[in-house]
C-alpha cells in the first residue's frame, strides 16, 4: 500500500536511509505502486508491493549509495 508519511516506511528503510533517501524511496514506490497495478505491467511474476519496493530502491540508488562504513551517502559527497 502507498505510503502517505516517512513514518510508515518499513523499518528496512527508515533504519538506514537518510531523510532525502527516505522521501525519495516514498515517492518512487507510491509512483510505482499506481503505474504497475496490474500483472502484466510486472516482470517475473512479481506482486504489485514487491515491485514497487525494487523501482524505490533502483531510485535511491541513482543518488545514494552504500558506503564503505556502512551508511548511505548522497553520491558525490
Amino acid at each position: 500500500m502507498p505510503y502517505s508519511n516517512l513514518n510508515e516506511l518499513p523499518d528496512s528503510v527508515k533504519n538506514v536511509l537518510p531523510e532525502h533517501a527516505q522521501d525519495i524511496y516514498k515517492e518512487a514506490f507510491n509512483s510505482a505502486w499506481d503505474q504497475y497495478d496490474t500483472p502484466e505491467e510486472r516482470r517475473d511474476n512479481a506482486d504489485r508491493e514487491e515491485t514497487a519496493h525494487r523501482v524505490a530502491w533502483a531510485a535511491v540508488k541513482q543518488k545514494y549509495e552504500k558506503g564503505d562504513d556502512g551508511k548511505w551517502h548522497q553520491k558525490g559527497d
